[in-house]
């Protein structure tokens, strides 16, 4: 399993998320922040961090959010060579 990002993230790319991630595995671009799901171990330390509430579990993402968990893959897969790796806060 891993986290991912859904969308009470679109438009607002608070970062405070990203910060105590250990991983390093979020990703942005000018929409919203995305979680690699194959770099994410599951900590959970970004989720009390997320002041809109739009991070879960890929299992426990809301049905009418479950879209994100494959938005969150294809665009880490087109991010991830143009360097859009999010580590500090903004």
């Amino acid at each position: 399993m891993a986290h991912v990002v859904t969308a009470p993230c679109v438009g607002c790319k608070y970062t405070d998320c990203v910060v105590v991630c250990p991983m390093e595995c979020f990703y942005g671009d000018e929409q919203q922040l995305y979680i690699d799901p194959d770099e994410c171990i599951d900590c959970g330390a970004c989720v009390p961090e997320c002041p809109v509430e739009a991070l879960f579990l890929d299992a426990d993402v809301p049905a009418k959010w479950s879209g994100f968990v494959q938005l969150n893959a294809a665009r880490v897969r087109v991010l991830k060579p143009l360097g859009a790796r999010v580590t500090e806060k903004r």
